[in-house]
């Protein structure tokens, strides 16, 4: 089924939301009782939250607005609701913000750097994004050449 992503492999649902089922299963149960995913008595049914968050991930695995036409083939709704669903995702989980997104300790940062240091040569990085690429308005202390 579209709507939870049953009818993909656990490898082809990874690809395809850059995200391992068993935790976007375990957003929406967060997100689910949301307001923005509650169906109002007279209007048309809103879709389910587990749609919206599929929306919203594979937008930002595309990571522009230029995408908009191939999620909306993809996911079965018109551009429109592309960007509805992607403000109405976020917006349930910012909610909880405090339970979701999280910033390393001093002793986290240490461990995380260290290790990224030694794989990948990078003095004091703490993350990397899927391969996404961030312009930086200064060079670095250390290699800024490159």
């Amino acid at each position: 089924m579209l709507q939870d992503g049953t009818y993909m492999t656990d490898d082809e649902f990874l690809s395809n939301f850059h995200m391992d089922r068993s935790c976007v299963m375990q957003l929406n149960r967060l997100v689910l009782n949301d307001e923005a995913f509650r169906s109002v008595y007279g209007k048309v049914a809103r879709r389910s939250s587990m749609l919206h968050i599929m929306v919203l991930l594979k937008f930002l695995g595309y990571g522009n607005a230029a995408a908009l036409q191939k999620i909306c083939h993809m996911m079965g709704v018109s551009k429109g609701l592309v960007n509805d669903y992607v403000i109405q995702a976020c917006n349930a989980i910012l909610k909880h913000h405090n339970q979701v997104i999280k910033w390393p300790n001093k002793e986290e940062h240490r461990n995380i750097s260290g290790t990224i240091r030694k794989v990948h040569g990078f003095v004091n990085c703490i993350g990397v994004i899927a391969g996404t690429l961030f312009p930086l308005a200064f060079s670095s202390i250390v290699n800024g050449e490159d």
